[in-house]
């Protein structure tokens, strides 16, 4: 990274990292904590992206990706949220190892990220699929679709779930 780059970044921070501090607070109701990391988060996702705003766009451009944090962390908890859920209906001797846990969670919000990346019909697809037992005539008609498409859909779905997971 260039001097110029770092001085730059070091100037955005310095002039909006208070600023955007206190926005992500108030949306995350006062949580102090997870507002300070996600102002962290922020600012390496800018410098990871090598996109950078322009004059006067910087709360802005901001904001957009502190946006995009905060629903990636509210859809991360609602995950761990329901696989803990899970966990807790099992009996003790068949709990996996806390280890385990933390694995499983991350592929899960990996998975989870993948298929939002998705449109909106193929995830559905994969969704009615895997998660209500539906069958590929059944998801056709929901859909208002051809099987034939079904099963692009589908195949589509699984190949970014297995890119996902193979990145690991």
């Amino acid at each position: 990274m260039s001097k110029a780059l770092q001085s730059e970044i070091g100037s955005l921070y310095h002039d909006h990292a208070g600023w955007l501090f206190g926005w992500l607070r108030g949306r995350l109701g006062g949580d102090t904590a997870d507002a300070a990391d996600l102002v962290q988060d922020t600012y390496v996702r800018l410098m990871v992206s090598g996109r950078y705003p322009g004059p006067g766009e910087s709360r802005a451009f901001l904001t957009q990706i502190a946006k995009g944090l905060v629903i990636d962390m509210h859809r991360r908890r609602a995950l761990e949220s329901a696989y803990r859920e899970v966990l807790a209906q099992q009996p003790e001797a068949q709990a996996p190892s806390s280890e385990r846990q933390a694995i499983t969670l991350e592929t899960l919000a990996r998975i989870d990220k993948a298929l939002d990346a998705l449109p909106a019909r193929v995830r559905r697809a994969f969704l009615l699929s895997r998660f209500e037992g539906r069958t590929y005539p059944q998801i056709a008609a929901s859909l208002g679709v051809s099987q034939s498409a079904v099963r692009k859909y589908m195949l589509r779905a699984l190949q970014a779930c297995l890119l996902t997971l193979n990145e690991a």
